[in-house]
This record gives structure tokens, C-alpha cells and sequence, in this order.
């Protein structure tokens, strides 16, 4: 007898409860920019749909997020002033330290506050280190990030990600939380970045366009499967947390081999880039926008990521309420 698999009939209610992968707005990061000497909210060109705050008026996002059940925002800062090692990065008052005072002062635990820890927002020339001539000093910027993250746990973040790819830092920035008391503080690393082009809208948004040469020196070569599994291997045994991967919808096979080969909880981070294409096209009308969203999202949950930080984390949640994605 031909025995083959049956495709039964069956209705919505029935369809949701045999899917294989699960989701939850639980595991949505939205991230958002904030602008030093801003008064309001100003639109991103690059990241159409989203803005440039002010410190004061960030928790409107934030609000608008708790409403569709988002409740975890990583912050990315614009200072005024920029210099070769970034010091408004690390400064007390520095742009993104007083947007997390703002957001804990309104919103308390009910949110989880992440900080990008990086320099290329805040260096003139836009790179994420100190140069020693035209390259980065991965030695010397470590002290410089390990202090940045140690004020943003002062000023009331929860978790610290590290995006510069610097070796060490990790280590160092553990180093640094523990010698202050916060050793409870959780360390997200972008252990697995790819030097990618998908990051052009961010770099705009973020003001960190490289004045010269690129960041192929630092970040990973795109070509590269095995490294991706090491840099995420020696990241957690200087003390991460959480693992990021860095884009994730041309990187899913390095999104599900690093889910296999560890066992800290994975982000994937759906990129400006990644956002930019589905929304232009389906405002093109070339494409059905949100259902090509919502089968992204589940593309990159299936390949293994337990936590997905995207453009889109508002519409995603909404979408898994209505049970088109979840």
C-alpha cells in the first residue's frame, strides 16, 4: 500500500496549535534613536516609518510599543559634539545616559532598557575605535568601551551590547560591571557581525558613516560560516550573556548553525537594511508587505533565534496577537 503524508482539512484554530515554531512578543526588541539637542521627533528618511527623539519625547515610543505588548527597546545615540575618541559615549551626561534616566524614571521595571555599546556614533571619523594612524587600536578601545557600558548600567540600562567587534571586549567590559557592583548586569554581544551593505540606512540614521576606508578590518568576512561558530564560542567564554547574529535574513544558516553549537539564548538582528528593501517594495506595491514581514520573522525564529530585534518588533507583535505569525 502507498502510504504518503495526509493534508487534512483543518481550520485556523487547529492549523495554529500544530505549528512547530512558536513565538511571542516577549522576544521582540525594538530599537530606537535618540538625538542630543533635538526638541521633538524628527523622521528617519533612511528608515521610513521611524524617527529621531528627543530625550523627553522618547517614551512616546516607547508607549506606543507597550501597547502591542513590546516592552524591550535597545537605544542608539546622536551627540552634538564628536570627537576622535568618542567621549560623548562614555560621558556622564552623555545623550544616551540621560535618555535611560528619562525612561526609568516613567516607566520603572516595567521595560528592559539596552544600550548599543560602540564608538562610531560618537568618533569623528566614524569608526568604532581609537585609530592608530588608518586603524583601529582594538587594545586601546577596550578600556574606552568597558566605561561606556559601566555608565550605562549607571544611568539604568539593563543590558549592555556590544556591537564594535573588538577582541576582548567582552571580557573587559565584564571586568569592568563586576568591579563596580554590577555583576548582575547582562551583557548581549554581537558575537557574529557581518561587514554587510544591509547596514546603509542604520549608518544614516546613526550619523556613523565611516569618513574613510570601511570596517572589513574588524567585522566578519560574509563569505565566512566556521569563524561565525568561533567568535561566538570565545564570546561566551568571556562572559556573554546573550549572542547576537548580525543581519539575519541572508545570514539564517549561521543563525541555526550557532543556535546548534551553543546554548545561550540567540538574537538575531533584523537589520536596517533588511527592513528598508520590504518596506520600499511593498510600498512599490511589488510585494504584500506584511506577509512577507510576518513570513520573515518566522524564517528567522525557525532557524533557531529565540529573540528578534527588528524594525518591524511593533508590527511583528501585533501580527502574532492576530495569530498570523505565533
Amino acid at each position: 500500500m502507498n502510504i504518503r503524508p495526509r493534508r487534512l482539512r483543518i481550520n485556523d484554530n487547529i492549523r495554529r496549535l500544530a505549528r512547530q515554531t512558536r513565538f511571542s512578543a516577549d522576544a521582540l526588541i525594538m530599537p530606537l534613536f535618540v538625538k542630543e539637542g533635538l526638541r521633538d521627533k524628527a523622521p528617519i528618511a533612511s528608515l521610513d516609518g521611524h524617527f529621531h527623539y528627543s530625550p523627553d519625547r522618547l517614551s512616546e515610543a516607547v508607549e506606543q510599543s507597550l501597547k502591542q505588548g513590546v516592552y524591550s527597546f535597545m537605544l542608539f545615540g546622536l551627540p552634538i559634539e564628536k570627537d576622535e575618541c568618542g567621549s560623548a559615549a562614555y560621558a556622564e551626561n552623555g545623550i544616551v545616559q540621560q535618555a535611560l534616566r528619562i525612561l526609568r524614571a516613567r516607566h520603572g521595571d516595567e521595560i528592559t532598557l539596552i544600550t548599543d555599546v560602540c564608538l562610531c556614533e560618537y568618533t569623528s571619523h566614524g569608526h568604532c575605535g581609537l585609530l592608530r594612524g588608518q586603524m583601529v587600536d582594538n587594545d586601546k578601545t577596550l578600556p574606552l568601551l568597558a566605561r561606556t557600558a559601566v555608565s550605562h548600567v549607571a544611568a539604568g540600562a539593563d543590558i549592555v551590547a556590544p556591537s564594535d567587534m573588538m577582541d576582548g571586549r567582552v571580557m573587559a567590559i565584564r571586568a569592568a560591571l563586576d568591579s563596580e557592583g554590577m555583576d548582575d548586569a547582562i551583557i548581549m554581544s554581537y558575537a557574529v557581525k557581518y561587514a554587510s551593505s544591509f547596514y546603509g540606512p542604520f549608518r544614516e540614521a546613526a550619523g556613523s558613516v565611516p569618513a574613510f576606508g570601511d570596517r572589513k578590518s574588524y567585522q566578519m568576512d560574509w563569505h565566512n560560516k566556521k569563524e561565525a561558530l568561533k567568535e561566538a564560542l570565545l564570546d561566551i567564554k568571556e562572559g556573554a550573556d546573550i549572542i547576537v547574529v548580525k543581519p539575519a535574513l541572508s545570514y539564517l544558516d549561521i543563525v541555526s548553525a550557532v543556535a546548534e553549537k551553543t546554548d545561550l539564548p540567540l538574537a538575531a538582528f533584523s537589520v536596517s537594511g533588511e527592513y528598508a528593501m520590504i518596506h520600499a517594495a511593498g510600498q512599490a506595491g511589488l510585494i504584500n508587505e506584511y506577509g512577507v514581514m510576518c513570513e520573515s520573522a518566522a524564517s528567522i525564529f525557525r532557524a533557531g533565534a529565540e529573540i528578534l530585534i527588528s524594525y518591524y518588533a511593533n508590527e511583528v507583535a501585533a501580527a502574532i496577537r492576530k495569530g498570523d505569525i505565533g
